[in-house]
């Protein structure tokens, strides 16, 4: 296959993984703390090499190959509208930083406030994971505390006076921190703790994806996708009718 043939494929490969990430975006709309992914593609110019596509008819020089590149992929950090659900453990974040919670691979960070009571009275996340406090250690409530109340700092309380306050970070560059699953994520930087946090109780953070507009996105990718299949197609067709044409002249 020619340099056209590689340059459509590579454009294919591009459009089935943009098309991807955005039924992943599609199906993590009822998500908390979900961020929206975004692929991002470049150009990667190669010059045709000698013997193979080297000139053009009439002599004109080879030119460069554009191929499309699969870079990296982006995450859109704004924050995602709050859900009153009127549990007193679920919380929000209103501005920047994570909840730390630990967990058998380590510390991990989540923006997905939707919290609970174990059997050991620790507060953990929806996995069971043991959420931090700004001690390190896991939040823990004492037999027969209910009245579990939590400040706009993050320090939760019962009748019995203050437990412990929710650890908050943030990190100084979030695009290198490492998603695991649609909640978790793993991060190489050292956490900063977020000074002044604002947390608001009883309200989960939900998915920043906005339906209406991934849908659009969603239908122009699957239109590149057709194009480029079409066009791919053609040059098949094109390559074919050139080998049939040499073989006759044989």
């Amino acid at each position: 296959m020619d340099s056209p043939g590689y340059i459509i494929l590579s454009r294919l490969v591009a459009q089935n993984r943009a098309t991807a990430v955005l039924a992943h975006n599609m199906a993590n709309t009822d998500t908390p703390g979900f961020q929206a992914h975004r692929p991002i593609f470049a150009a990667f110019a190669s010059r045709a090499q000698s013997g193979v596509g080297a000139s053009l008819p009439g002599g004109e020089a080879a030119r460069d190959a554009a191929y499309t590149w699969d870079r990296a992929t982006w995450r859109d950090q704004a924050g995602g509208s709050l859900q009153r659900t009127g549990n007193p453990l679920d919380v929000a974040l209103s501005g920047e930083g994570f909840f730390a919670v630990e967990t058998p691979r380590g510390e991990r960070f989540t923006r997905a406030g939707r919290f609970t009571l174990d059997g050991d009275g620790r507060v953990v996340d929806q996995e069971g994971n043991p959420v931090l406090a700004t001690s390190g250690e896991p939040l823990s409530v004492a037999p027969g505390e209910s009245r579990l109340t939590i400040a706009g700092d993050g320090t939760l309380s019962s009748e019995s006076g203050p437990i412990g306050q929710f650890r908050v970070v943030r990190f100084p560059d979030a695009q290198r921190m490492q998603a695991e699953g649609d909640r978790l994520f793993s991060a190489a930087d050292a956490p900063v703790p977020v000074e002044r946090p604002t947390v608001v109780q009883g309200a989960v953070e939900g998915s920043n994806v906005r339906p209406i507009m991934e849908l659009t996105r969603l239908t122009n990718e699957l239109r590149e996708f057709q194009m480029a299949a079409q066009f791919a197609d053609k040059e098949g067709e094109r390559v074919q009718n050139a080998v049939d044409r040499i073989l006759r002249r044989r």
